[in-house]
C-alpha cells in the first residue's frame, strides 16, 4: 500500500510511453527538472523514476544541470527537437516567412534556438547585396553578446541566468561587448520590457542585429528571428526602423508552430 494519499497514474501509462512521457515532461518545463517534480506531475513511483531518468541520460536524451540534481535536454533530444522544427513542410512555411521579411528589410534574416552552449541558426535568407556577414545555419554564437542570445536569456528566471552567467568567464569578443553581470541584467530587464534585443557591434565588430521572441503554445520562447546587417549598410537604429517587419514575422511564426 502505498505510503501516501497522492493519486498514481502508472496504470494509466503504458511502459513504451513512460520514457516518453518524462522527457517530454522536461522539455516542456523550460528549466531544470528535479525527479520529484516528475513523481508529482506524472504519478510515477520514485523508483520508476529514478530508472527512466538513468536511461535517458545514458543514452544522451537527458543530461544532468549544473546542481548535478536537476536534468535538462540533452544532445539528442535537441537534435531531435531541430530535426523536427526542420521537417520539409514545416521549413518551407518557415522560408516563405523568413522571405518576406528579409525582402522587406532588405537585409539577412535568422531564425535561431537555444541550444546549451548558445544559440544555433534554424533557418536563413541572406540579403542580395554583396556585401554580407557570413554565418550559415548550424552556427552557435554566444548568449551574452548577441540579439538573439539576449532576447532568450531576457525570458529566463533569475536563479537559471546567474548560472549561466556565471558558469565560465564571458568572453569579451568586441570592444563593445558586455562582460560584467549587473550590466547585462539590466540590458535583460530593458530587454523584457520592450520586447526586442539589439546588438551593436558587440558580438562582432562592424555588425548591427535586431532580434525579436518567436514563442511556442505554452508561451515559452521557441525560436528567435533576427535581422542582421553591416554598420556601412545600416545603423543599429536604422535597423530597428524595421521593427514592424520582424513583429510581423514572429507573429506568423509563431502561430505556424501552434498550429
Amino acid at each position: 500500500m502505498p505510503d501516501d494519499h497522492r493519486p498514481r497514474k502508472e496504470h494509466q501509462i503504458p511502459t513504451n510511453l513512460r520514457l516518453l512521457m518524462v522527457m517530454e515532461e522536461v522539455a516542456k518545463r523550460g528549466v531544470a527538472v528535479k525527479p520529484t517534480d516528475l513523481i508529482d506531475a506524472l504519478g510515477l513511483p520514485k523508483p520508476t523514476v529514478h530508472r527512466l531518468l538513468q536511461t535517458a541520460e545514458a543514452e544522451g536524451f537527458l543530461q544532468r544541470d549544473l546542481d548535478g540534481r536537476s536534468y535538462g535536454p540533452g544532445p539528442r533530444l535537441r537534435a531531435l527537437a531541430v530535426s523536427t522544427m526542420s521537417s520539409e513542410h514545416l521549413r518551407t512555411a518557415r522560408l516563405t516567412i523568413l522571405r518576406g521579411v528579409a525582402e522587406e528589410i532588405g537585409e539577412t534574416c535568422n531564425l535561431a534556438t537555444p541550444d546549451r552552449e548558445g544559440m544555433t541558426y534554424l533557418d536563413r535568407v541572406e540579403t542580395e547585396w554583396p556585401l554580407r556577414i557570413q554565418l550559415p545555419i548550424g552556427t552557435q554564437v554566444p548568449f551574452h553578446c548577441t540579439a538573439s542570445g539576449k532576447m532568450y536569456l531576457s525570458t529566463l528566471r533569475p536563479h537559471v541566468l546567474r548560472s549561466i552567467l556565471t558558469a565560465r568567464p564571458l568572453e569579451e569578443r568586441t570592444e563593445s561587448t558586455l562582460t560584467d553581470i549587473e550590466r547585462i541584467k539590466t540590458e535583460l530587464e530593458a530587454t523584457r520590457q520592450r520586447g526586442y534585443s539589439t546588438d551593436n557591434e558587440e558580438f562582432m565588430a562592424g555588425m548591427t542585429a535586431v532580434a525579436v521572441p518567436v514563442w511556442d503554445g505554452n508561451g515559452k520562447l521557441l525560436a528567435t528571428l533576427s535581422a542582421h546587417a553591416p554598420m556601412q549598410r545600416r545603423t543599429l537604429t536604422q535597423l530597428m526602423d524595421y521593427l514592424p517587419a520582424l513583429r510581423r514575422g514572429s507573429e506568423d511564426l509563431t502561430k505556424l508552430h501552434c498550429a
